[in-house]
């Protein structure tokens, strides 16, 4: 902060301490330097500075939330959150020096500088900083099974296979891995319900965060539904309920709609973007409109498989099934650099489907 003063050249010659009478430098309020000290003190801290620890997962009580921390970024706020200083102090330095002494007991050395009215003051102090036990609200929720968020993981019209069910739920693990750590982004509770996957989430924004990645990777509709489950302080308190029904199609799939052939290409909020077969022509499909479509070739049903011939509408290629030789139409997007295709039984006949052959395909 910093402290606007008179210097001394707006004083008078004959400008003197109003308490001793020395006519010496003097400060903006008119005291000597000796006067001036004895009634201002650049920095205060307490001598002891006690703080909490969970003894169940190491977090610190910071400032009403608990957080981890090392005892060096520990140290530096428990002083800036302790330390006063007087309001005029310009150029203050602060250093300080820790001192662990045993798991619930550390000494910092502490040194303050700065100038007040143009006087230098220096301190140094010993604070004892000590850490109690307390049981952090996190883990007191967990050992209480408390939970704000109920998710559940299904699909349309049909039981999710066990291989969905991983690929859905590790989405939450990376979610967590790559956010900074929140104490209540916690899992009560999860298993394996008539047709998916339920789990109990200690926060309501940790199942709408979840609910986002899923839809923006796997597609499909999300729905949340709250319940008040009691009072506190005359506020309702609710529990979320978020469910998630994953579309019963994946990207790559080729399904019949309105009697075409369409390839699922991406996804949108309001349902997936389609890709007709026979020629190029993209457009998007709401997830009422998908009811009525139907798997006729999944991806896992779809091969890459090598050119052994070409020409400008056709290719020969040797089908994965009996390794016999069968003739495909070129799809609309041939690429003549390409030296394999993408193939999948439709209709009983193999076809050359569209959309680049890329390393991750192969």
């Amino acid at each position: 902060m910093h402290y606007a003063f008179a210097g001394m050249s707006n004083m008078s010659k004959d400008a003197f301490c109003i308490v001793c009478g020395d006519s010496s430098k003097l400060s903006s309020n008119r005291l000597c330097e000796s006067c001036f000290r004895k009634r201002v003190t650049l920095s205060k801290v307490p001598k002891t500075i006690q703080q909490f620890r969970c003894p169940k997962c190491e977090s610190y009580e910071i400032r009403g939330r608990w957080s981890k921390m090392n005892q060096e970024s520990l140290a530096d706020l428990r002083i800036r959150d302790n330390l006063e200083l007087d309001e005029r102090a310009e150029d203050v330095n602060v250093g300080f020096a820790l001192q662990i002494i045993d798991d619930r007991t550390n000494r910092i050395h502490l040194d303050v500088s700065g100038m007040i009215d143009n006087f230098f003051f220096e301190d140094s102090f010993e604070v004892l900083l000590q850490t109690s036990n307390a049981i952090c609200t996190p883990c007191t929720r967990k050992d209480g099974a408390y939970f704000e968020a109920i998710v559940q993981l299904r699909s349309a019209g049909r039981k999710l296979s066990e291989k969905e069910l991983k690929e859905l739920r590790s989405t939450l693990d990376e979610m967590l891995d790559g956010m900074e750590a929140d104490p209540m982004f916690f899992i009560t509770k999860e298993g394996i319900v008539t047709g998916g996957w339920d789990l109990q989430l200690g926060s309501k924004s940790m199942a709408r965060n979840w609910a986002r990645i899923l839809t923006k990777k796997f597609g499909g509709t999300v729905k949340e539904t709250s319940t008040v489950v009691g009072m506190r302080d005359g506020i309702e308190i609710t529990r979320l309920t978020v469910s998630y029904r994953k579309p019963a199609y994946d990207v790559g799939d080729v399904v019949k709609l309105n009697n075409d052939l369409w390839m699922i290409d991406s996804w949108q909020k309001d349902g997936p973007i389609i890709r007709r077969l026979k020629f190029f022509h993209r457009t998007g499909a709401s997830w009422r409109d998908m009811e009525k479509a139907r798997i006729i070739c999944s991806r896992s049903e779809q091969f890459i498989v090598d050119i052994l011939n070409r020409d400008s509408s056709a290719a020969e290629v040797m089908t994965p099934h009996d390794y016999t030789m069968a003739t495909v139409a070129l799809p609309y997007d041939d690429d003549k650099n390409l030296t394999k295709l993408r193939i999948g039984f439709i209709e009983d006949i193999w076809v050359a489907l569209p959309g680049f052959v890329n390393e991750v395909d192969i």
